[in-house]
């Protein structure tokens, strides 16, 4: 049991310091808990762009350690939560 309870809170603290760096670091006019974890990041969620984006890579790489491969589905960037799977499962990988 003492196991879930590490992945449950592993995944907790990786979608707060998503959180903390997507509103620092793309100037997001929100808290932390305004932004639901699966909350589109673009369309008509958090609005984001191409830049931002781009920027969300180069915060996986330099929090995370995580390197996007062309191979990656895109569909890692959603949301929060979507993010969250991704690193969990890169760190997996490993």
């Amino acid at each position: 049991m003492t196991d879930i309870l590490k992945k449950i809170e592993e995944r907790q603290n990786i979608i707060m310091k998503l959180k903390t760096e997507v509103i620092l670091r793309l100037n997001i006019q929100r808290e932390i808990q305004q932004i639901d974890d699966d909350t589109a990041l673009f369309g008509n969620g958090l609005k984001l762009d191409s830049v931002d984006a781009t920027e969300i890579i180069v915060l996986l790489d330099k929090v995370f350690d995580i390197q996007i491969n062309e191979s990656d589905d895109p569909s890692y960037m959603r949301t929060i939560n979507s993010l969250a799977s991704f690193i969990l499962e890169k760190r997996s990988a490993v």
